[in-house]
């Protein structure tokens, strides 16, 4: 003998499974962990691709996917950096270390501008519902820095 779930059953059904999949996407949110458009802050103009990830103990680093437009080249080198990725491939490249949660912010860590070379101290903060990433590099304090606002991408 089959046995249907019915129509109040299948809306119960539904309703956890959309509960399940709304908790995941507000997981997601809530974290910088994902894929970022990242915004140059000059021209505001898109620059490149940056997945952010958590080290397994709540640190986050983000690595740069591909340049976008004009950065879109797979063989640009940061020529101009002054540590161990001195001539190496930004496509691929460390740019985000140590970030750990503060609060409603990440802090701590270190942003490096592939195209000066400058490493800077970073703090990040998430609007928008989790859809954007407000990254500031700066040195010494936070006031003195800039600010890029990065989107999250699917």
């Amino acid at each position: 003998m089959t046995r249907s779930i019915g129509s109040r059953g299948a809306r119960v059904m539904l309703g956890a499974l959309s509960a399940i999949f709304a908790a995941s996407v507000f997981a997601q949110a809530a974290t910088p962990v994902g894929t970022w458009q990242t915004i140059d802050d000059q021209s505001g103009k898109p620059k490149g691709i940056v997945q952010i990830v958590d080290d397994g103990s709540g640190q986050l680093s983000g690595k740069v996917v591909r340049g976008i437009g004009e950065f879109d080249h797979p063989e640009r080198r940061c020529t101009a950096c002054t540590d161990e990725r001195r001539d190496q491939l930004i496509k691929g490249m460390t740019i985000i270390t140590g970030m750990r949660q503060d609060g409603d912010t990440w802090d701590g860590g270190q942003i490096l501008d592939p195209e000066s070379g400058k490493l800077y101290k970073c703090k990040m903060k998430l609007e928008d519902g989790g859809q954007k990433l407000v990254v500031r590099g700066y040195i010494g304090v936070s006031l003195l820095g800039r600010s890029q606002t990065w989107v999250r991408q699917p």
